[in-house]
């Protein structure tokens, strides 16, 4: 039994949006961060997907990459995280904003 193509893509798409409502609509740091993380998941999926669907493994091996450097980039993120939490005593976006004068 195939599943379609079109039942992964919305997959996708709706993993991509609640990412995008998190984003948008949460002031902690912390979920904030998960929905970028949820975002770039749901890009993976799409280039497995199709990469899949192609029969062509270049996706596959793009989604590796995509992963190593997300795997990176939640090591750092999470640090920063925590450095500015010691710093301001609060995950809250709106209390942290460091870069005014």
């Amino acid at each position: 039994m195939n599943i379609p193509i079109e039942y992964y893509l919305i997959l996708s798409g709706f993993m991509f949006l609640v990412g995008v409502a998190g984003v948008l609509t949460r002031r902690n740091a912390i979920i904030v961060f998960m929905s970028i993380e949820l975002m770039l998941n749901s890009a993976n999926l799409t280039l497995v997907t199709f990469s899949s669907y192609m029969g062509n493994s270049t996706g596959q091996l793009f989604v590796f990459f995509v992963m190593t450097v997300a795997a990176a980039e939640a090591a750092v993120g999470l640090a920063i995280i925590l450095a500015m939490f010691r710093n301001k005593l609060t995950l809250n976006i709106d209390d942290i904003n460091i870069l005014k004068w």
